[in-house]
């Protein structure tokens, strides 16, 4: 995919995104920021249909040495949970994370490996 198209796809996640948080109708959202209505569901439809049908393998690898993660108490839920991807990179994801940004995220990462 060219630069370009890179840019304008997370411009359009990013909009989806923000109009979805705003609590504002669509209308409202793209009036606010000059955009057209129309040109807004047909990005929202084509991210829709792009994040759909995608699996991610995830393999639960047995630890050497308890980390201290492993240590705490099963009742504490602030625990992270370490997501690997390819090529060696991880991200640590702590409770209550904001899951349509995780998904950016990690689109992005998964894209440029």
């Amino acid at each position: 995919m060219g630069r370009q198209k890179e840019e304008d796809w997370a411009r359009w996640r990013g909009l989806v995104a923000e109009q979805r948080a705003s609590g504002k109708s669509v209308a409202a959202f793209c009036h606010d920021r000059d955009l057209r209505d129309w040109q807004f569901y047909e990005w929202k439809r084509r991210l829709r249909q792009a994040d759909t049908g995608k699996f991610v393998a995830v393999e639960v690898a047995a630890a050497d040495e308890p980390s201290v993660t492993l240590r705490r108490s099963a009742s504490e839920s602030s625990a992270p949970i370490e997501i690997r991807l390819r090529q060696g990179r991880s991200l640590m994801v702590v409770p209550g994370f904001d899951a349509s940004h995780l998904r950016r995220l990690l689109s992005v990462l998964e894209r440029e490996a």
